[in-house]
């Protein structure tokens, strides 16, 4: 796992499967999202080399609920007393464990793709996980120093995913309904629930002001972020294109199954 500046106080947590994002305030430490079940220990060390302590973070926001973005959200949780563990409603029963995910509606190119990412994925179900705040679609996080983070509700990928919109420092945390190929590209992520649904979420995003994307995987858009963003999204049709097979180093999810988070 590397760990990549993107803004003095804004670093990413690069792991090969399901990136994490730190925020950080004078009041505290925000992550976002905590990667594959495991990777606490990983997280902590990162943290602590950047000069802070784990007992610093106030904040862990989940963008869904699939094992490589909450997957070691448990353990984070149990770092501190003090820490909020945010998610939006609809997903929070599947991070508690109370209900298994929806299975995503694969296209045929994606079934091969689908199995190949589950084969990378240890067959260790992540812990579940409290929620304390339940987010809607508009809610505000203060995340201190006078920045906020605007919750946006971007379902397609999973009917709870949920975005993380900084207007201030203009940056913006995708999930998995974004995504970015090794060429690149600006794509829908894979393995949708609800397909359509998820090109809505894309173009929602497209018409943020951004200047740093961040996505869960690929590498986070840091010029002409906005400008990118809108072009992906004026290629999207109402079908998924067989084209986005294969540009995606890691792709947008494993997804989950019932049963699996």
């Amino acid at each position: 796992m590397r760990v990549i500046e993107l803004l003095p106080r804004l670093h990413m947590f690069d792991f090969p499967i399901g990136h994490a994002y730190l925020w950080a305030s004078a009041d505290g430490l925000t992550l976002i999202d905590t990667s594959l079940p495991g990777s606490a220990p990983e997280l902590a060390a990162a943290i602590e080399e950047l000069g802070h302590r784990r007992s610093d973070l106030r904040r862990l926001l989940l963008t869904h609920s699939h094992q490589d973005h909450a997957g070691s959200a448990a353990d984070v949780a149990a770092w501190g007393d003090d820490i909020t563990v945010y998610a939006h409603r609809a997903d929070a029963p599947v991070i508690r464990g109370e209900a298994p995910g929806p299975a995503p509606e694969l296209a045929d190119w994606e079934r091969p793709l689908f199995d190949q990412v589950h084969s990378r994925i240890p067959p260790v179900p992540p812990a579940p996980v409290r929620v304390d705040r339940e987010l809607d679609d508009g809610d505000l996080i203060e995340l201190g120093d006078g920045v906020r983070a605007v919750a946006l509700a971007v379902p397609g990928h999973t009917p709870g995913s949920i975005a993380f919109h900084l207007p201030e420092p203009r940056v913006l945390f995708t999930g998995d309904t974004i995504a970015r190929g090794p060429d690149g590209e600006v794509i829908l992520g894979v393995f949708n629930v609800d397909p359509v649904q998820a090109i809505t979420s894309f173009r929602r995003q497209a018409r943020l002001d951004t200047e740093i994307v961040c996505f869960g995987h690929g590498q986070p858009l840091t010029e002409n972020a906005s400008t990118r963003l809108r072009a992906a999204a004026g290629l999207l049709s109402s079908v998924r294109a067989r084209s986005t097979a294969g540009r995606h180093d890691a792709p947008a999810s494993p997804g989950s199954s019932p049963g699996t988070r």
